[in-house]
């Protein structure tokens, strides 16, 4: 009878590492940093990522420039668009439109120096290129959204409806416009009443300068879409590495 016993005790040993086994693979610890494709950029390279935890959340996204991409770039304004990790689902962000303005734009005295414009689109290129501004799109591209999806202190920029991107909004409160000198700041997008972007843009003296900067967004009440959404970003240059990080963090989940 010993003998018997010890051999059923085995059997339901087994059956237990067994049931363990099974469970974890069926959840998986999914937390990591997940990379799209690194591109050339300047001398050097630009790269989109996403952070999830444990559970698959995503807790932060963004892009990576090492310092080299600030030199060698073009005399001439180029987009450079950077597609997100799948993994990056749950933010609804599909791509990053990098913008490289080398003598800045409208208006001027205000944006008028070389910086980038880091668009996070939430639609894709095929929607981008249907944006013209041009007859009937214009009702579109200037369509104000619901009070609850606009961030407050942010007012449309007049005549700010862009080609392939749609209507800028600014915080008027913001330092470069009240008197400052315009070093980065943080843009929302819109077309047809709908959040389509948001955007620090940063100019390329600030990035150089081995930044440590982080901020809160003024983010709205509501989005057209459930998913994760920044409270915060950062701009931090990494010594080490030698790599300037542009950080979409705070993510926190917005019913749509």
């Amino acid at each position: 009878m010993n003998k018997f016993k010890s051999i059923y005790i085995l059997i339901a040993i087994s059956i237990i590492f067994a049931s363990c086994s099974k469970d974890n693979s069926s959840n998986p610890n999914l937390a990591g940093i997940y990379k799209g494709i690194q591109t050339a950029l300047g001398n050097g390279t630009a790269f989109s990522w996403v952070e999830l935890d444990a559970q698959g959340n995503p807790v932060s996204l963004g892009i990576t420039l090492n310092e080299n991409a600030l030199s060698g770039l073009d005399t001439i304004p180029f987009e450079l668009n950077l597609m997100m990790p799948s993994q990056a689902s749950a933010t609804n962000i599909i791509h990053i439109g990098l913008d490289w303005n080398p003598f800045g734009h409208e208006p001027d005295g205000v944006y008028d120096k070389p910086h980038f414009d880091f668009h996070f689109y939430m639609v894709d290129t095929n929607f981008r290129n249907q944006i013209t501004v041009m007859g009937d799109d214009t009702v579109k591209v200037y369509k104000m959204p619901a009070a609850d999806y606009f961030p407050p202190d942010y007012m449309f920029v007049p005549g700010g409806g862009v080609p392939r991107m749609g209507e800028h909004s600014v915080d008027f409160t913001s330092p470069e416009l009240n008197g400052q000198q315009f070093t980065q700041t943080m843009i929302y997008g819109y077309y047809d009443g709908n959040m389509i972007f948001y955007e620090p843009m940063i100019t390329s003296e600030f990035l150089g300068s081995q930044p440590n900067f982080t901020a809160n967004m003024k983010v709205p009440v509501k989005y057209p879409k459930a998913g994760y959404y920044p409270t915060k970003y950062s701009v931090i240059y990494d010594s080490t590495k030698k790599e300037i990080k542009i950080t979409m963090y705070g993510l926190q989940k917005f019913n749509g």
